[in-house]
């Protein structure tokens, strides 16, 4: 994680636009409603947490990135990693994780948490040029019902249910 510890400062000006980009994309894709709970696994400062319209939850194993988070709306984020998630079974309506489960220290055991902790609406989403790309394809097939599968720029997007 010390690279996101090191690039904290800068990590919004450097993805904030194409993270945006991809979050308008997603929810073209599913319906959010407002009672819903939503959990964002690798949030890091907020950016792919915020836009959505519902009860709002992250979590991110770098401190630092976390302290940059700008608390304008009641948005609850915990320090933690996928593979080991602070939440009961089935708490989340809609689980997501933008751009981050190449980062996972280890996949299988972070989508397994993820899935865990949500109840049926998941989207999961990944850098299609990591060396990772067909282990995590292979993992998220393993463990989830695909929807739909958009390749974008950079990411490939899955959403998915249980």
């Amino acid at each position: 994680m010390d690279f996101y510890d090191v690039t904290a400062r800068g990590y919004e000006e450097l993805h904030k636009e194409e993270q945006l980009k991809k979050i308008k994309l997603i929810k073209k894709c599913i319906k959010v409603k407002l009672k819903d709970k939503l959990l964002d696994v690798g949030c890091g400062t907020g950016l792919t947490t915020g836009p959505w319209r519902c009860k709002r939850y992250g979590i991110d194993p770098s401190k630092k990135l976390l302290e940059r988070v700008r608390q304008k709306d009641k948005i609850e984020y915990n320090l933690a990693s996928a593979e080991k998630i602070p939440y009961k079974n089935n708490f989340f309506d809609i689980v997501v994780s933008i751009t981050a489960i190449q980062n996972f220290d280890n996949i299988e055991k972070g989508l397994k948490e993820i899935k865990r902790v949500g109840k049926d609406k998941f989207v999961l989403t990944f850098l299609k040029k990591t060396r990772k790309k067909e282990k995590i394809e292979r993992l998220i097939k393993k463990h989830f019902k695909i929807e739909k599968e958009i390749e974008e720029e950079k990411d490939i997007i899955f959403i998915a249910r249980k």
